[in-house]
């Protein structure tokens, strides 16, 4: 897969380190490299940026990317006693289990408790159930008024943002009727085809696929007016978009840090940066 450098972001590991990386990652728009070195940092985040946008890039060019891996999977614990039981259809559309609901618990009380949730402009989930319910129960409403609390930023369901396909039947989703009815509080008018079509029996599909797919979806993220963004995926996926994202960096410390497994419910923060906007911003102020 060849995607044309370059961009810069700043990744925070939330919620259990305070260390912020900077990395050389890709740019989706233009072949022109800006370098910065990887330092360690340890301010608090939101100054963090603030400082960097101000010596770097406005923040009119950068979005914040907070990737949420679902919480653990009844197919996470079957696979962890044989492997091969993800190969059977009684996992279809695995939900989140007893330990995956307390994990949701606990970072909706994080996503609080810090505020960040007040600064999320939009949730895109993946449209498998675990997901889903990832992304209600820790960014959407609770109560009665669920779907309704103006408070709580907008979910949108992607297929772009999906697990591996094929094979796994813990991988294929329901119909988009019955996703709508359990979950009113999704929008799902991004979601092509009312049956699975993008799932197949016959084999797992290519890593090289998966990259692809987090291509154009970072592409489809930057035509989005929202600034700060959560995305609840899956762990092998949003490896592989961090993957699409550092693949220029020669470091080998950027991909042990930026891109090891995601666990269960991890969050992991990323801000991105568009050189192309920098340089048209750039030209912009300079002819005015």
């Amino acid at each position: 897969i060849y995607c044309p450098p370059i961009l810069n972001c700043v990744v925070k590991h939330f919620p259990n380190s305070i260390s912020i990386l900077l990395v050389r990652i890709f740019n989706l728009f233009l072949a022109n490299a800006l370098f910065i070195s990887h330092q360690f940092l340890t301010h608090d985040f939101a100054e963090m940026v603030t400082a960097q946008a101000q010596f770097l890039y406005s923040p009119n060019n950068c979005k914040i990317l907070h990737m949420v891996r679902h919480g653990q999977g009844v197919h996470n614990v079957e696979a962890e006693k044989n492997i091969d039981a993800l190969l059977s259809p009684e996992l279809f559309d695995s939900p989140i289990s007893a330990l995956g609901w307390q994990q949701v618990a606990d970072l909706r009380k994080y996503v609080h408790a810090t505020g960040l949730l007040k600064r999320i402009d939009l949730v895109v989930t993946s449209p498998l159930l675990r997901t889903m319910q990832t992304a209600v129960g820790v960014f959407g409403s609770e109560g009665a008024d669920a779907g309704f609390n103006s408070n709580c930023p907008p979910i949108v369901a992607h297929e772009l943002c999906r697990d591996r396909l094929g094979l796994r039947p813990c991988d294929q989703r329901r119909s988009v009727s019955e996703c709508r009815s359990l979950f009113p509080e999704i929008d799902f008018s991004l979601m092509e085809s009312e049956e699975d079509d993008m799932w197949y029996p016959e084999a797992r599909e290519p890593y090289e696929d998966i990259e692809a797919r987090g291509i154009e979806f970072l592409k489809w993220l930057w035509t989005r007016p929202e600034k700060e963004i959560a995305i609840v995926s899956h762990g092998v996926v949003l490896q592989h978009f961090l993957y699409v994202l550092e693949n220029d960096s020669a470091d080998p410390s950027v991909k042990t840090g930026l891109c090891r497994r995601f666990n269960n419910c991890e969050l992991r923060s990323v801000v991105v940066v568009n050189k192309g906007m920098m340089d048209s911003d750039y030209i912009s102020s300079a002819t005015n």
